[in-house]
């Protein structure tokens, strides 16, 4: 056996592979080879539009298998049943934004998108699409629905498109296709007798009923972190901050509105937890006095609110803990790297993950962003733009290595 040999990661592993009407669907050739040669069983279905792009002899010829492409074609031996009921998981790659429409809507006209609602097996989804139609507010909405049902979809790259644009849009690369169906069916519990308590989402301060001080934090990476570290073996409480999302599957929820609600179910449970990870972006400031009635013009041309800080939640918990690890985030306009370094200090923080909100497609109720993750002992980690999700791991990974008893203080 010679050093460079590598065991296939998917050996014995049956997908099917999905394919549907893209340009990109040549791509969908070189994955099946790549999962083929990773040691996976693939079974490939076309939609009628993907065969305008390849053929089906050619994923025959390289699977080794029938290619099905209709519904009553296949008919006789019932594949939208079969072939989902012996997977382990389906690829769908590319991903047209008229397929996500489908599954997420559950419409079913064609082989592949009957499929899925008789699937009970991990969804992929790669989607690939021209003309900015990854960012139109039904794409986004069909996206966030598959998500909150658990469907893994892979954000897009960015960069020319078939049309001579350019955008995001591009079928992801075919490693990180091939790594997301790796990571599903061989899930890493590396996080296994782990207690995260982690915070997410924004506070709100009352003025009145009916107004309040906030934040455009949507919420998204700390329930991306919570999901992660669960997936990874971790007993999760998420103690969240009024947000549209979904809670992820098997965390424990802790709602709460105001900072110091949020400082109360923090600090009550620090003692259960082994690593605290504050990503909240907990409002610095509160009105002295809350109306109890809603304020009413009268004229002037402002209204003078009193304020007084809020608790600062991460300070407390530092000052508290016993040996836990404590993980702070820094959302800067600039000098990010000053900032972020010098809260580290102060906060006396393992690690603290900075990024810039300002940053196009990253940031507050962004699905991407970007950041650096500044570690106790001195070590910068530039992690560069990706889904909230996949950085979520990259954030575990960092704070694993505090997680060692010769680490801990």
């Amino acid at each position: 056996m010679t050093d460079d040999y590598k065991r296939p990661t998917l050996a014995g592993a049956r997908l099917v592979l999905g394919v549907t009407g893209s340009i990109a669907a040549y791509k969908a050739v070189s994955l099946l080879r790549a999962l083929v040669r990773e040691g996976a069983t693939v079974d490939v279905a076309m939609t009628r539009a993907a065969t305008k792009f390849v053929t089906p002899l050619t994923f025959e010829v390289l699977s080794g298998r029938p290619v099905v492409t209709g519904l009553f074609e296949a008919h006789q031996e019932m594949k939208h049943l079969s072939l989902p009921e012996q997977a382990d998981a389906i690829v769908v790659a590319p991903a047209t934004a008229n397929f996500l429409a489908k599954a997420a809507l559950g419409l079913a006209d064609d082989l592949l998108s009957t499929m899925l609602l008789t699937a009970h097996c991990p969804l992929i989804c790669a989607p690939a699409m021209d003309g900015g139609m990854w960012s139109h507010p039904t794409v986004r909405g069909h996206v966030e629905a598959l998500r909150a049902r658990g469907v893994l979809v892979l954000d897009p790259e960015e960069g020319p498109l078939a049309s001579g644009r350019l955008g995001q849009g591009r079928l992801a690369e075919e490693e990180r296709i091939v790594a997301a169906v790796r990571a599903t069916l061989t899930p890493r519990r590396d996080w296994e007798g782990q207690r995260l308590l982690l915070s997410a989402g924004p506070t709100q301060e009352a003025i009145d009923p009916v107004r309040y001080i906030s934040n455009r934090s949507s919420g998204k990476m700390g329930y991306a972190i919570a999901e992660a570290a669960y997936k990874r073996g971790a007993q999760v409480v998420l103690v969240t901050g009024p947000t549209s999302l979904f809670p992820p599957p098997g965390v424990e929820l802790v709602p709460v509105e105001t900072a110091e609600e949020m400082a109360k179910q923090m600090t009550t449970r620090l003692s259960w937890s082994t690593i605290v990870v504050m990503a909240a972006a907990v409002a610095d400031f509160r009105p002295k006095q809350t109306s109890p009635r809603k304020l009413k013009k009268r004229g002037e041309p402002t209204t003078m609110l009193d304020l007084e800080q809020t608790t600062d939640i991460l300070a407390t918990l530092s000052a508290q803990r016993t040996s836990q690890v404590l993980v702070g985030f820094a959302a800067e306009t600039h000098d990010l790297l000053t900032h972020a370094k010098a809260k580290l200090a102060s906060k006396g923080l393992d690690v603290i993950v900075a990024n810039d909100v300002t940053r196009p497609g990253a940031g507050f109720g962004s699905d991407q962003n970007a950041a650096t993750v500044i570690e106790r002992d001195g070590r910068v980690t530039e992690l560069p733009l990706k889904t909230k999700r996949e950085l979520a791991d990259d954030i575990l990974n960092a704070a694993q290595r505090w997680l060692t008893p010769l680490k801990r203080r």
